[in-house]
This record gives structure tokens, sequence and C-alpha cells, in this order.
């Protein structure tokens, strides 16, 4: 404080300066991704090396899930009440209740967990994964911009009670065909919109849908006269679309030019939703030189389509009786296939906005062609790996992507939700028995759950982990460790799908230009210094709501003193800014490198 005083006025001026604790509490986390049946050991290195005597254990927390597979399962209400009434997810709403019924007759112990959830009292079961481990996160869920987000989707899981009962499920089912029904036009096709003109796209993925549904049993399509009438109409409209596409390049293109690569996008999803019921609806006179050309194209130009697109084309082709140049798709898939003990077996995909570009969609449909074509299970199950690690870090996004993925997940290769296990886990010489054990809560179905233990119970040995299981669906879970050291002893931790690198950088002056210079230990700053801080981040895997957390020094202020959503270089993320730490949101994270800077100014002198 310092103040001015004159013979009749004084005046003065008042600042606080913030006094840091040296000390943080840290969380150290370790990733127990487990793939095989067996005993498979973990070392958490950082608590087994740490020596410092100015460490103070403060929590140690084990979670884990033994069969992730469920979470699919739980993600089927989000299609069930959708809110929007387009013909998409009135479909979505038909595929939904159909699958979850399919689901709940087909295993004794499946309609058991479905029970449970119907009846349970228990609300942390049903969580959103946003506001579960509130104790281990660094901002409370409510001072983040994905509050809502999190509400949401605890709305959703909570529906579950209402949503896996059969008579309902029945209804809601029927209700949906009868909405589907009406929106059909007459010509067959369905529009996206009621009022809108008739889709192309949307009406071949309703078939394709249909066509999935009937070829797993899980609706007889074609003995209920109401699903087949709709199915035959759409069917004809689709024959009408890809008749009408060919007549008018052929308008344009001489014969050297209907020799060209013609094979498009919508002609290989009209041959792929086609293949589902060639045998029961033959394709009509005046579409037949068209498909048959189309069908050539496939088998000369698939080689430099996308994999989504190679799928469709191996499916269509093997279906109607071509099966070479299906074996070789899949001899090529499985050379560019890239395989990881974490992730699975999938493929690098350049994802864009556009339908025939979504990862989630292509690793759906190349898990139907390696179950149909090739069945090779080995390769499914390895598939189902990278889909269910998606939905570890990030959520589906889309009814389509949720739909495919669920499809693929449930009811292709082996059934993943028929074992109920348990994973017997140990951490040192200490075996926690999640069945047992009184204070362990665990989840009906995922078999989810997590134990805490205070800082002082933590041994030395707790650094070793193994996890026992004998099937070999994937499983996961994580351990956190938290502690509280000095600030120059926090040792920063390489090994983790997400990397950080922070510099500090003064603006200087060089001539007549300014320029920016890192900062170096022996370097002195002075009052008014503009700092600037760059972080770089770098992810090796998609991820959804990631909160970055960048302290700040007492003799720091921002220049930037408003916070809000930020958008450079094609990324958009929220900026918080508080007394002590510049904080970015961020909703979607993309596998990459980015660069965040802001400007600081040195407020205060001293040493």
């Amino acid at each position: 404080r310092i103040i001015a005083e004159g013979l009749e006025h004084s005046d003065g001026e008042e600042r606080i300066f913030p006094v840091l604790s040296n000390r943080m509490l840290v969380t150290e986390t370790m990733p127990l991704p487990v793939r095989k049946a067996g005993v498979t050991k973990f070392n958490f290195q950082s608590l087994e090396n740490n020596n410092s005597k100015t460490l103070q254990n403060h929590s140690y927390t084990l979670e884990f899930t033994s069969n992730p597979a469920w979470y699919a399962v739980q993600a089927l209400p989000y299609l069930m009440e959708y809110p929007y009434e387009c013909s998409e997810q009135i479909f979505s709403r038909f595929y939904a209740n159909s699958l979850a019924r399919h689901i709940a007759n087909s295993n004794p112990k499946i309609k058991r967990v479905f029970d449970i959830w119907r009846n349970t009292k228990d609300s942390d079961m049903l969580y959103s994964n946003l506001e579960k481990n509130q104790e281990l996160k660094s901002l409370l869920l409510e001072e983040t911009p994905w509050v809502l987000q999190a509400k949401d989707e605890s709305i959703r899981k909570k529906q579950i009670a209402l949503l896996f009962d059969l008579s309902k499920m029945n209804y809601e089912k029927n209700t949906a065909l009868q909405k589907l029904i009406k929106q059909q036009k007459p010509n067959g096709g369905w529009p996206w919109f009621e009022g809108m003109p008739e889709s192309w796209y949307i009406s071949q993925h309703i078939v394709a849908g249909l066509g999935h549904l009937d070829r797993l049993k899980v609706e007889d399509v074609k003995n209920d006269n109401k699903t087949w009438e709709m199915t035959k109409k759409a069917i004809e409209f689709i024959d009408g679309e890809l008749a009408w596409s060919y007549k008018e390049m052929k308008k344009y293109c001489d014969k050297e030019c209907m020799e060209k690569d013609h094979l498009d996008y919508m002609g290989i999803h009209y041959l792929y939703a086609r293949s589902f019921f060639i045998k029961e609806v033959p394709i009509p006179k005046q579409t037949k030189e068209a498909y048959e050309y189309y069908m050539d194209q496939a088998e000369k130009y698939w080689l430099n389509k996308s994999f989504y697109m190679q799928g469709m084309l191996a499916l269509a082709l093997n279906r109607n009786g071509k099966t070479e140049i299906p074996q070789k798709i899949i001899n090529s898939l499985k050379e560019h296939a890239l395989h990881n003990d974490e992730m699975g077996m999938y493929w690098k995909n350049d994802r864009a906005y556009y339908w025939y570009q979504a990862p989630i969609e292509t690793q759906a449909l190349l898990i139907e062609v390696f179950d149909e074509l090739a069945n090779d299970l080995e390769s499914v199950d390895e598939m189902k790996v990278w889909l269910l690690k998606q939905k570890q870090t990030q959520d589906w996004k889309t009814t389509k992507a949720t739909s495919e993925a669920i499809y693929a997940l449930l009811l292709r290769g082996t059934d993943i939700l028929a074992d109920d296990e348990i994973a017997k886990i140990s951490i040192g010489s200490m075996l926690v028995d999640a069945e047992n054990d009184p204070e362990i809560k665990t989840d009906a179905g995922s078999g989810y759950f997590k134990k805490k233990w205070d800082g002082s119970q933590i041994q030395k040995d707790w650094a070793n982990i193994s996890v026992e299981k004998s099937n070999n669906t994937v499983s996961w879970g994580g351990i956190y460790w938290q502690y509280f050291e000095d600030l120059d002893k926090i040792i920063s931790f390489e090994d983790t799908p997400l990397k950080i690198n922070k510099k500090l950088f003064v603006e200087r002056r060089a001539g007549d230009k300014l320029v920016i210079v890192p900062i170096e230990n022996d370097d002195n700053l002075k009052l008014g210094d503009k700092i600037k801080v760059r972080i770089e981040i770098r992810v090796d895997r998609d991820m959804e709501y990631v909160h970055l957390k960048d302290m700040r020094a007492s003799c720091f202020e921002p220049v930037d003193y408003l916070s809000g959503y930020r958008y450079k270089a094609g990324f958009g993320y929220y900026q918080g800014i508080k007394d002590a730490s510049m904080n970015f949101f961020i909703d979607y994270l993309r596998k990459g490198t980015y660069v965040f800077e802001y400007d600081l100014i040195v407020s205060q002198k001293g040493d």
C-alpha cells in the first residue's frame, strides 16, 4: 500500500500480491489396458522410484472395467430417445429398439443385467463418465463448460431404467415403424425431414440398416408384411435412382469416357445396400444395364477407393457370387492394417465431414467384411478393440456412427456380452476382491468398480499391479496416485498418450524489430517485460473433454483478462482465466500436435 499525503488531501494505491504455495497436489496416472486371458503385470515406475523426502502421499485410487462392451449397450438410449423426427432418426429408434429387444432375449445373463439396470437405485452406476472421479480432477465439473453435456449423458443413462423394458421396447419399435411408413413417399423414397424431397442417400441408408437387422435375424424383415412392403418400395426407389443417374451420365459420355472410372460414392453405397436383398428382389429390367456397369466398374477400380468403399464393394461382389476381387480386397486391407497391443487392429483414415469419410462407420463396416467374408474371428475381435477404445476417450458422435458401432460390436464375431467375469487385481501383496468387498460397488454388466485408499496406507510395493482374467475380451482401468510435492521436484512423465511441452519467451527489441527470446534459468526479468507462454500438446489418439491447467507465477499478470472461446488455425477451445492459472477446455482433440500461446506482463519486482 502506497499513500501520498498533502496538507488537505491524500491519495493512495493498494495492490494484492498473491503469495502462492511452492507445493502442488499432483495426480499421476497409469492406464491398465488388458487384452488377453491370463495375468497381465504393470509397474508404476514413478511410485516405485520416487525417494523424495518432501513428497507427502494423499491418496491411491484403482478403477477398472472388466467388460466395456456394455458401454455400447448403454449408448442405445441415445438412439432410442434422439429428439428429431427426421427419417434417419426415426429409423435409428426402430433399429435401437430392435437391437435392444434381440440382445435382451438372446441370453439369460444379459436379460438379468437389463433387469438390474431397470430396477437400480444406485445412481452412481449410471453417472456420466464426466461426473465420475470428481476428486481426481483439477477443477470441479460445475466450473467447466461441459456441465450440461454431463447432465445430458447422466439423464440418458438413467433412462435405461425405462428403456430396457420388453413391452416398452416393442411399443417404441412399432411406433417408429409406423412413423417410418408414414414418412415414406409414394415412390418409395424417404426425405431427410417431412416436406423435403426424397433423398437417395437416406433411403439407401435405411435399406442397408434393414438388411443388417434381417441378415442377423434381429428382425424378420421379409416375413413381416408391413416392414417388407416398406422395404420393397424403398428398393424400387433406389433402383430407379441408379438407373436415372446412369442415364444422365450416358448423355455426356462417349464410349471411351464410359471406360473410365465412374464408380462414385453413391454408386458404391447402392451396390452395398442392394446386396442385402439381391435374391429376394431381383434387379428390374430398367436398372439392369446400370447395375451391371457398376458391378464391372467395382472389379476394375476397387483399388483406388477408400477403405470404407472397398469394404462395401467386397460385400456387394461376394453376395453376387463374385469371390475373386473380395479376396483381393481382404488381402489388401490386411496389408494396410495397423496393429497395436492397446488399440487392436485398425486403419489410418483421412477423416473429413462427408459420410463416406467417417472412421467409426469405416471400422464397423470392415468388421462386417472380416466376419462375413473371411470368417476371421481373431481379426474381428482385434478390430472391436479399436471401436471400444474410441468409446473410452470420446463419444461416438452421431446416431449413424453409434448404430453402426453397436451393430459391429454386439452382433458380429465373438459374443462379448455373455461373459460376466470380474477381473482379479493384485496391488503389491494385496488382493482386491471386487466381488466380496462390501466397500466396493460393482456395476452390473460392465463390471466397473472403484476403490480408494488414504495416503497413510500407501506402500512401495503398490507400484506392482497384476490383473488376472480367463477371457479374451478387452478390459481397461487405471491407477491414480495423488501426492503433494514441491514444484521444483515434480518430474514430467513421458509414457502417456498426451504429452505437453511448455516454453517461456521474453519480448526484446533487436534494432527496429521486436523479437522473442527463450528465457534461460539465469535471466533477470524486469517490471513491464512482456512474456509469451507457448504450450505444445502432442496426442496419439482422438480425445474429448480435455482440461489443460497452466499455473502462473505470482509476479505475472495476463495481457488478456477476458475468458472466452478462441479459434486459431482451424482449432477451437475455451480459454478460462483465473487468478493464478490459465485454463484451456477442449471439446474435441484430434490426434496430432497443437500449440497454444498467450501473453503475460511482469507486474512485480523480485528475485
